[in-house]
């Protein structure tokens, strides 16, 4: 018969539990691999939507279509892109995203990213399958401002319309302009109602640091790779049309 006291079984158990955690830890490090792994791979997903953001900026810039994105956004307080959106059968209501919002700062230049989520997305045309990129212009200090806190409500807190595509198209008077663009169609955005919310745990993770939308697009916040975001931003007015014609000036 074997009789383990108390302090015997104090013993066992942490033995087992030791054998446990041994197992279950991955090959050359422990729990702080595990959370190393993850913060990397978070990191990845985040410069990815950077990357994304740019190449959507850049596409906008080239797009005889987006004329008056590209006229207007040097009057631009501030811009949302959301990269893509792939959703299957028709694009309606209920559909959303993440993506990245900057700002213009108090010497003209443009903030770096701070990371939202955008819900509630009716579009203003239908294609089954494809991917929509989508620009939100804010052409006013109030639809700048409301970028700045935790989250807002779209025809709320702010007042939106659609953008206008094609040669000659004039803007409506609002806070914010939507527009979007998937495969050759375009549409102005129907964004009425969605709410904007910050991604605090992304921003961190980005920066290295607790840091809040304000200070991200007041830029009291930097990370290099995403200058050429910045760049893309910058050079929109002298871009060069998908076929070879410069536009812009």
């Amino acid at each position: 018969m074997l009789t383990i006291n108390k302090r015997g079984m104090a013993y066992v158990v942490t033995g087992v539990l030791a054998a446990l955690v041994a197992v279950s830890a991955p090959p050359g490090g422990g729990v702080g691999a595990i959370a190393a792994e993850t913060t990397k791979a978070s990191a990845a997903k985040q410069q990815g939507l950077v990357d994304g953001a740019r190449s959507t900026i850049e596409a906008f810039s080239g797009d005889h279509q987006l004329t008056w994105v590209r006229d207007n956004m040097k009057d631009a307080k501030a811009v949302l892109i959301i990269p893509e959106q792939v959703k299957g059968g028709l694009m309606i209501g209920g559909s959303g995203g993440s993506g990245v919002a900057l700002a213009r700062t108090a010497d003209g230049t443009w903030s770096y990213p701070a990371f939202f989520t955008m819900g509630s997305i009716t579009f203003g045309f239908q294609a089954g399958g494809q991917v929509s990129e989508i620009v939100l212009m804010a052409m006013t200090p109030k639809g700048a401002d409301a970028l700045k806190g935790d989250s807002f409500k779209l025809g709320g807190d702010v007042s939106v319309a659609a953008g206008p595509v094609g040669a000659g198209a004039k803007g409506q008077l609002a806070d914010v302009v939507a527009f979007s663009r998937a495969k050759g169609l375009y549409g102005g955005l129907n964004v009425e109602g969605a709410m904007i919310k910050s991604r605090a745990e992304w921003n961190h993770t980005y920066y290295g640091k607790t840091v809040s939308m304000a200070e991200i697009l007041d830029g009291k916040a930097s990370n290099p790779h995403a200058d050429g975001l910045r760049s893309a931003l910058d050079k929109i007015r002298t871009a060069t049309a998908t076929d070879g014609t410069r536009i812009g000036g």
